[in-house]
């Protein structure tokens, strides 16, 4: 698990970034937006997402008050995620960022379609 320092001072977009820094957090928190999931099926909807690397990014988010853990007294055992009101929030901030981003990413598409024209 990675260690974030936590200084009262830093900048409260830097703060947010370091929440959901690393290549899958924002995925999983997309994922989870829909409801609850078992691991499994995290790594079945990510291809390329590594048992191990689902795990240690499920920690850190439950570390940081935006996964809820729910492991089930059941054998064989069972483990559910599912957002936390925090991680909801999180998710809700987010919307307008991701919006933009693919204003952004349209933006780049047109640009290099023009370039291909010319």
């Amino acid at each position: 698990m990675t260690r974030r320092r936590q200084d009262p001072n830093v900048c409260g977009v830097t703060a947010a970034i370091a929440v959901i820094d690393g290549k899958w957090k924002t995925t999983l928190l997309w994922l989870l937006e829909s409801g609850p999931h078992r691991p499994a099926e995290l790594c079945r909807r990510l291809p390329g997402l590594t048992e191990k690397v689902l795990t240690e990014a499920l920690r850190e988010m439950e570390t940081d008050g935006l996964v809820h853990r729910e492991v089930y007294d059941v054998l064989p055992p069972k483990t559910v995620y599912s957002l936390t009101p925090f991680g909801r929030e999180l998710a809700e901030a987010l919307a307008p960022l991701s919006d933009w981003g693919h204003r952004r990413l349209e933006k780049l598409a047109e640009t290099q379609a023009t370039r291909s024209a010319s």
